[in-house]
C-alpha cells in the first residue's frame, strides 16, 4: 500500500516529533534549529508582526534548511483573525509543508492547503470537534489532551487517541505535558504518528522567549501550572508564578471551560505577555539549551524506553 505523504513525512524524522507553535515563542530561528535537529518545526502566522513579516519568515526557513525538510505554520481561524485570508494566500504562494489550523476549520482552507500538495492538521480537544473536523476534509488531527500548554483541552490522551482511532485511521498526533522521549513513545504507543511538544521548546536557546519566562520555566514543576479561563476567555493553562507576580491569587481563579459573563480579565495584565502559558511537561526543562540538544535527548530517551520495553 503506498503511504500518504504526511506519514512518509512523520516517519522520517529523527525522533517522531513535531514542535508546537507557541504564540510569541516560536519563531523562523526555532523552526530552523528544529527541521536541523531532525524534527518537524512550526510556527504561528501571527507571530509576525505584518503578513509582510510572515512571508519573509517563509522565504527565510525554507531557505535555510536542505531541501524536502518539513515545517509548518499555524493559522488561527477565528472570526476575530483580519489576516487569515492574507496569511493563508502566502501559504498557497510558498507551498508551506505543513498547515495546522486552531478554533475553526473551514472546509476551503483543507481545500486550498491539499491542492498545491500541502498537509493540512487541525487542532482537536474532543471527539465532537474531531469529527467536524475531518468532515471539513482535513488531512489529519493533533489530539490536544490534558496538560497541555496554552489552551490545553481535558481529556486523557488515552482515552481521547482510542475514541480518534475509531474513526480515523489517517494521521494523528498527541500534544499535552510531553517533554520526554518516553512520552514521545508512549504517544506512539497510544496510536499516534508523533508526539506535539511545545513547552519543552520555550527554554532552547534559539526560541523568540524571553530570559524571565525561560527561567520562570525551569523553576517550575507540574504542579505549577494553573488551568484556568480567566485570561483569554477559554481555560488555558499557565506558570502559576506568573500569576502571583501579576497581583492575583491562585485561590481565586475561575475554573470551567469558559469565563462567567460576570467576570473580567483583570486590567492591566496582558495575556500571554505577563501571564505566561505553559504545560504540564514543564518539570522537565531544567536549562537552557540549544534545540540540537533537546532533540538529541529526545532521540536517546525515546530509544531507550523502546529498549526497556523490547527486554
Amino acid at each position: 500500500m503506498t503511504q500518504s505523504p504526511s506519514s512518509t513525512m512523520l516517519g522520517d524524522l529523527r525522533v517522531p516529533v513535531v514542535g508546537a507553535p507557541m504564540f510569541l515563542v516560536s519563531g523562523p530561528e526555532l523552526v530552523i534549529a528544529q527541521g536541523r535537529a531532525g524534527i518537524l518545526g512550526t510556527f504561528p502566522s501571527l507571530n509576525a508582526r505584518t503578513t509582510e513579516e510572515f512571508a519573509e519568515w517563509c522565504d527565510r526557513i525554507s531557505q535555510s534548511l536542505p531541501e524536502g525538510t518539513p515545517w509548518g505554520v499555524n493559522l488561527i481561524a477565528a472570526p476575530t483573525n483580519a489576516r487569515l485570508g492574507a496569511d493563508l494566500e502566502i501559504c498557497m504562494a510558498k507551498k508551506v509543508p505543513v498547515v495546522i489550523t486552531s478554533f475553526h476549520a473551514p472546509p476551503e482552507i483543507a481545500q486550498k492547503v491539499i491542492g498545491y500538495g500541502g498537509i493540512h492538521l487541525h487542532d482537536v480537544a474532543t471527539l465532537r470537534h474531531a469529527k467536524k473536523a475531518l468532515a471539513s476534509g482535513c488531512s489529519g488531527l493533533i489530539l490536544v489532551c490534558a496538560g497541555a500548554g496554552g489552551h490545553g483541552g481535558t481529556l486523557s490522551p488515552m482515552a481521547f487517541a482510542d475514541e480518534v482511532r475509531r474513526i480515523h485511521d489517517g494521521p494523528m498526533l498527541i500534544g499535552g505535558g510531553i517533554s520526554t522521549g518516553a512520552g514521545v513513545l508512549a504517544a506512539r504507543a497510544a496510536g499516534a504518528d508523533a508526539a506535539y511538544i511545545g513547552t519543552g521548546f520555550i527554554a532552547a536557546e534559539e526560541s523568540m522567549a524571553s530570559p524571565d519566562y525561560r527561567q520562570m520555566l525551569i523553576e517550575a514543576g507540574s504542579a505549577d501550572i494553573t488551568y484556568t479561563p480567566l485570561f483569554s476567555g477559554v481555560a488555558a493553562n499557565y506558570l502559576s508564578q506568573s500569576i502571583i507576580r501579576s497581583g492575583l491569587d491562585l485561590a481565586t481563579m475561575p475554573t470551567g471551560p469558559k469565563r462567567a459573563q460576570d467576570q473580567a480579565k483583570p486590567e492591566g495584565v496582558r495575556t500571554w505577555v505577563d501571564v505566561l502559558g505553559a504545560g504540564q511537561g514543564a518539570g522537565a526543562v531544567e536549562r537552557i539549551e540549544t534545540t540540537e540538544t533537546i532533540v538529541a535527548r529526545l532521540a536517546a530517551e525515546y530509544q531507550a524506553a523502546l529498549t526497556r520495553l523490547v527486554s
